[in-house]
């Protein structure tokens, strides 16, 4: 059986567009999910979605889940339909580049917050002449924290903009 010509252009944008979409953290489910949620552009069930992509429900349901949570799809209703239907985010730079920033932001933060602990730890446990043999791990271990900081903050501000 021919796949119809629009049918194969859509497939290899999908194909081309879910590679640029992974680099923003997404499995290739997620990609894949995503990419023809936006090019279908219309609100969707779990089991359209299942068919379309050849997964189960329960994987689309996750695929779901997590970009919902990244603010990619959102759940829409619909005037007589019953079950849950779902489409992509249609501001694409905005809602990936949100999605990517707070993630570097929650990174950045989690990676000082588990620093500043470890330089907690050497202050409480480490007796004096063992501080002062630690002076210049403990001096690049704040240059560390300080990077996080500096990452964090720039995120704070590109998000701003």
């Amino acid at each position: 059986m021919k796949v119809p010509h629009n049918e194969s252009i859509r497939s290899e944008i999908m194909i081309e567009f879910s590679k640029t979409i992974e680099m923003f953290g997404l499995t290739p489910l997620e990609a894949r999910l995503f990419a023809y949620l936006y090019l279908y552009g219309k609100p969707l069930t779990l089991d359209e979605m299942s068919e379309a992509l050849g997964k189960s429900k329960t994987s689309m349901s996750t695929g779901v889940r997590a970009l919902s949570e990244s603010n990619l799809v959102t759940r829409v209703w619909k005037k007589g339909v019953r079950k849950d239907l779902y489409q992509a985010n249609t501001q694409l730079f905005k809602s990936f580049m949100n999605s990517y920033i707070n993630k570097w932001i929650d990174a950045a933060i989690h990676q000082k917050d588990a620093l500043a602990e470890t330089n907690l730890s050497i202050e409480r446990e480490l007796s004096k002449s063992e501080k002062l043999e630690l002076k210049e791990i403990k001096h690049k271990l704040q240059d560390i924290i300080n990077f996080h900081t500096e990452v964090e903050l720039l995120f704070r501000q590109m998000r701003q903009e």
